[in-house]
């Protein structure tokens, strides 16, 4: 078998995948390489690492000794992306990617799963770690008026009832009578099936919540059944006019068929508490009944007398926290968008009591606040809305309200809400407790009991977002490219570092170095197997946003190294001595 330079065992390497035009810029040391050593094996000599190169000391066979010739560079490969790519985009596909690739995985999955619960893989832990890192970044680090909390998950059952949660936090349920399966009132929804010739009504159907065109689809698929069912197959109907069954009257139920038996068999709707209730103690009786938390609130207020001595904190001023919340949802769906274990982010900024003038300005700063948050992580501007609160949508103790809303492949839905409460929750505890909340005013001279804006934003949700906004679709040099666009500051992975070759020391050495040198500040990946271009591949899937090469050129030359970006494809060479500055200022922003 004749014998392989280098330059020839890299090629024959990298033919095992395909490469985008820019990817053989990684090949370009190999030739280099191939020359160096014919040089050598003419002279015989050998050459001293530079102290430049801590690298490669002892490994002086590899230095090269010919000149540098200068090589034109390869033009980056053309990247068109694929607009369409989201609006095609089914959940089915996001939990199919979330699994395969370890972010999020059903839980007790082995036990063939538990409904509305979900375990985060390697990546998922890493992502919603620096989703929940940014978030503290943003409003408590960064910020002199505000200060954490972590309270604890079960408080004294007491809390719940000064809350209102015992008697008032509960869903609308509907039984099917013939399935025994129950149903959220106001996620399923009904609409008559009127001929559109006289306007007769033939039936009704009734479809699970989701985005417009899923539920016209499937509420025509039913009214197909129904009118051949009636003798009237082909018969024109009237466009869908869908409500959720809390607004239907006992004379329309009796019509309206369960999603699980297809048949009228569905009660009427009514309250059911989703709080998780727990005994405290030995005794399991009525005395020792406790709840776990619905949400992290609460542990806020009836901890602000606390804070407040400690903190020497002046309104106004916020008590942030990140916690884990409980809710005994009816029908936990879609994912982790709605489940029974969650984590919420939340700020409850205190400010002096007051009308519009006093509490308008101070909850469209938190507006704008959040808003300029959710896109400084990476969510889509486009995806994004508001949805403010009106009438009987908004609580009864709220003096306003309004959510940030987002475009999920199931149709849009609350993404994060920022309320005015007004002081409905430190008078509650007050009146509960018998202590007295009350705030004296150095300034005015005054005691008041403060009003609160509350920005609440769940963790699970802002990370589906996340996964969704980074989903994209794109063609590199005429090859179809699927890969998650994740933000540097959140990416899981922050940089991957590939030895251009598996085989030999001093180029995996370097290499090693560097990755253990980055390792020291950020979440980086070692790969060293297969194809340059498929490790790329491998690497663009889970949202990588940069991949670091160590190659011959590196040990025998430039003391450099290639890093390729994720979205545009384009590879610059980096001084190893500069790589960590060049990483920080992409990814951190310094």
């Amino acid at each position: 078998m004749p014998h392989l330079s280098q330059a020839a065992l890299a090629l024959l390497i990298c033919t095992v995948a395909p490469l985008t035009p820019n990817d053989t810029t990684m090949l370009a040391s190999a030739f280099s390489a191939r020359s160096s050593l014919a040089a050598r094996r003419a002279t015989g000599a050998a050459t001293a690492a530079s102290s430049r190169h801590p690298a490669i000391r002892g490994v002086s066979s590899l230095k090269s000794t010919t000149e540098e010739t200068d090589t034109e560079k390869p033009a980056p490969p053309s990247v068109v992306p694929n607009p369409e790519a989201y609006s095609k985009l089914k959940m089915d596909e996001v939990v199919s990617l979330c699994k395969r690739r370890g972010i999020i995985f059903p839980s007790s999955e082995i036990y063939n799963g538990f409904a509305g619960f979900f375990d985060y893989g390697p990546l998922g832990a890493e992502l919603k770690k620096n989703v929940k890192d940014a978030w503290w970044r943003n409003f408590v680090t960064r910020r002199e008026d505000v200060v954490g909390l972590d309270s604890s998950i079960i408080h004294n059952p007491t809390t719940w009832q000064s809350s209102g949660h015992l008697d008032g936090f509960s869903d609308p349920m509907v039984d099917c009578k013939e399935t025994k399966l129950r149903y959220r009132a106001d996620q399923l929804f009904c609409a008559p099936i009127n001929l559109a010739e006289d306007g007769k009504n033939v039936g009704y159907v009734c479809v699970h919540e989701a985005n417009d065109e899923d539920m016209v689809k499937s509420a025509k698929k039913m009214a197909k059944k129904i009118l051949k069912e009636n003798d009237l197959k082909g018969q024109k109907i009237e466009p869908f006019a869908f409500k959720d069954l809390t607004e239907v009257t006992e004379d329309e139920m009796a019509q309206i068929p369960s999603p699980g038996s297809g048949q009228p068999t569905l009660t009427m709707p009514r309250d059911f508490n989703l709080m998780f209730q727990t005994n405290v103690g030995a005794m399991s009786d009525q005395s020792s009944v406790a709840y776990l938390r619905p949400e992290t609130a609460q542990g806020i207020f009836i901890n602000f007398k606390n804070v407040m001595g400690a903190s020497r904190a002046k309104i106004p001023f916020g008590i942030a926290q990140i916690g884990k919340a409980f809710r005994n949802e009816i029908t936990p769906r879609n994912f982790i968008f709605r489940s029974r274990e969650f984590e919420q982010m939340e700020v409850e900024y205190f400010i002096p009591p007051g009308g519009e003038e006093v509490w308008k300005p101070e909850h469209e700063k938190w507006l704008k606040q959040s808003k300029d948050f959710l896109l400084s992580v990476g969510l889509r501007d486009d995806l994004m809305g508001w949805d403010v609160h009106e009438g009987d949508s908004l609580a009864h103790y709220a003096l306003a309200c309004t959510d940030v809303t987002f475009r999920f492949p199931f149709g849009e839905q609350e993404l994060m809400g920022i309320a005015a409460r007004g002081n409905y929750d430190l008078t509650q505890h007050s009146e509960g407790s018998g202590k007295n909340l009350e705030y004296f005013d150095e300034q005015t001279k005054e005691k008041y009991i403060p009003h609160v804006i509350e920005p609440s934003l769940g963790v699970d949700r802002l990370v589906l977002a996340l996964i969704c906004s980074a989903y994209a679709e794109d063609e590199v040099g005429g090859e179809k490219r699927t890969f998650l666009k994740f933000d540097p500051s959140i990416a899981p992975v922050k940089a991957a570092i590939l030895p251009l070759v598996k085989n030999k020391e001093p180029l995996v050495k370097a290499a090693r170095e560097l990755f253990e040198k980055v390792q020291m500040r950020y979440n980086v990946q070692w790969d060293a197997s297969g194809a340059i271009g498929r490790r790329y591949r491998r690497a663009d899937e889970v949202g990588i946003p940069y991949c670091i090469t160590v190659d011959f050129d590196t040990i025998e030359k430039d003391n450099a190294v290639t890093i390729r970006d994720r979205d545009t494809t384009e590879q610059v060479r980096i001084p190893v001595d500069e790589v960590m500055s060049y990483l920080s200022e992409k990814i951190d922003g310094f």
